[in-house]
């Protein structure tokens, strides 16, 4: 900062400071506002799920349990069928445990047996249609 030497100069640098204070007062009442937005639960929980959303590992461990739990239950329902056997039901939730269990633990061997599956199906439609 330049030596003030008279009334003039001295007026002139107060007038330079209140107007840097008043914009940087304005920069810090909008930080604030942004903070205190963020801060908010319900903007905390959305900007989780959206974090959550963009994480491409997060998307494809849900897609393994989902998948791993879907076969599970079906193959649960598969084994019991309309039984009401105890034992069979016994069994048939160790089974549905253990699927789940191999389908988590080998997501990529199961994603390469749904892909063939679904060329194979693939294939097939498009050889009737040129039937």
């Amino acid at each position: 900062m330049k030596p003030i030497n008279s009334a003039i100069a001295l007026r002139s640098a107060i007038l330079e400071l209140e107007s840097t204070q008043a914009i940087e007062e304005k920069i810090l009442r909008q930080q604030f506002h942004i903070a205190y937005e963020s801060m908010k639960p319900i903007n905390l929980i959305k900007s989780t799920f959206k974090e959550a959303a963009a994480s491409q590992e997060i998307k494809d461990k849900v897609f393994t349990t989902t998948v791993g739990l879907a076969a599970g239950f079906v193959s649960k329902k598969l084994f019991e069928g309309v039984s009401h056997s105890p034992l069979r039901k016994l069994l048939g939730t160790a089974l549905m445990f253990g699927i789940t269990q191999a389908v988590a633990k080998n997501p990529e061997a199961i994603k390469a047996v749904g892909k063939k599956i679904f060329n194979v199906m693939m294939t097939a439609k498009t050889q009737k249609r040129e039937r």
